[in-house]
């Protein structure tokens, strides 16, 4: 008796913190009010759908904003900036949490009335709403991390070229951002230069852009560059051996991949391929035998 009526407690939990989000989403998108900020955002936004997005993610703030602590703030600021600093904040994030959270709980709250599925699986499809956003976060940094690792050969080498021509460190950094491969790290480095022009020393502009993408094969390269700067060491020395260093380690990763495809086919193999090719051979041999035929 008493779990059924804490059974029942807890759908009433659920059924009003679904109702609420509810509410609130349709009051954020109120037709006349919704769209006529939106289109006042067009101008910033990239489309429409970009200018919804920021409307809807405003207008929900401040309900998630007491759900945000500093110390979570500090950290969604960090992963942000590691994503390249997107239009967003980390009271967006929180908000994308709990919109996912009610989302996954309705979807299963149907389930719930129309075939019976246990009250755990809502429990469960609340926790993968609010980890959700998180998870996209963690793809989006690894992508910005496998593109910045894919043109870091290719960068050092224009970048050792421009410096053995006779180009100081800001203009062979400034040829790399104009003729190198786009992507993350060209980003990067038009920041590091600009902040070079701005005042701050190499080191600090270098050190700067270590914090920001956090990737260790960056990191290990401006640690060795910031060492041979103070130990008076040639750029375009260093800079040579850090691009073939980089090009070692991209082709034993490849290398290390290419010897753990056998491994990872395995499971697809024996679960997907191989009873199908079971099925197409044995099945008509099989059902001869059932039905008693020649």
């Amino acid at each position: 008796m008493t779990g059924a009526v804490l059974a029942n407690v807890l759908m009433l939990g659920f059924a009003s913190m679904c109702g609420a989000a509810v509410a609130l989403v349709a009051w954020s998108l109120w037709p006349r009010q919704f769209i006529a900020e939106a289109a006042e955002r067009r101008g910033e936004a990239k489309g429409p759908i970009d200018a919804a997005r920021r409307v809807l993610l405003d207008r929900l703030a401040p309900f998630s904003s007491p759900l945000l602590s500093s110390k979570r703030e500090g950290y969604l600021k960090q992963r942000l900036v590691m994503m390249g600093a997107p239009d967003l904040r980390p009271v967006d994030i929180v908000t994308m949490q709990v919109l996912c959270a009610v989302l996954f709980t309705l979807l299963l709250g149907v389930m719930l009335y129309l075939w019976g599925a246990s009250l755990l699986y809502s429990m469960i499809a609340t926790a993968v709403g609010l980890l959700l956003p998180l998870f996209w976060m963690r793809s989006v940094i690894q992508r910005r991390h496998l593109l910045i690792g894919r043109a870091m050969p290719f960068n050092l080498d224009l970048l050792t070229l421009s410096v053995e021509a006779g180009l100081d460190f800001g203009g062979a950094v400034q040829t790399v951002v104009q003729r190198g491969m786009p992507g993350p790290l060209t980003e990067e480095l038009g920041i590091m230069l600009r902040e070079i022009r701005m005042g701050k020393t190499r080191e600090e502009s270098l050190r700067n852009m270590s914090d920001r993408v956090r990737f260790p094969p960056l990191s290990q390269f401006v640690s060795n560059l910031i060492q041979a700067d103070r130990m008076g060491t040639g750029l375009g020395k260093i800079l040579r051996i850090q691009a073939n260093s980089l090009r070692i380690a991209r082709t034993q990763r490849a290398e290390k991949l290419a010897g753990e495809a056998p491994v990872k086919m395995l499971f697809p193999l024996i679960f997907c391929i191989f009873p199908t090719v079971f099925m197409i051979l044995f099945g008509p041999i099989v059902y001869q035998f059932v039905e008693g035929g020649p």
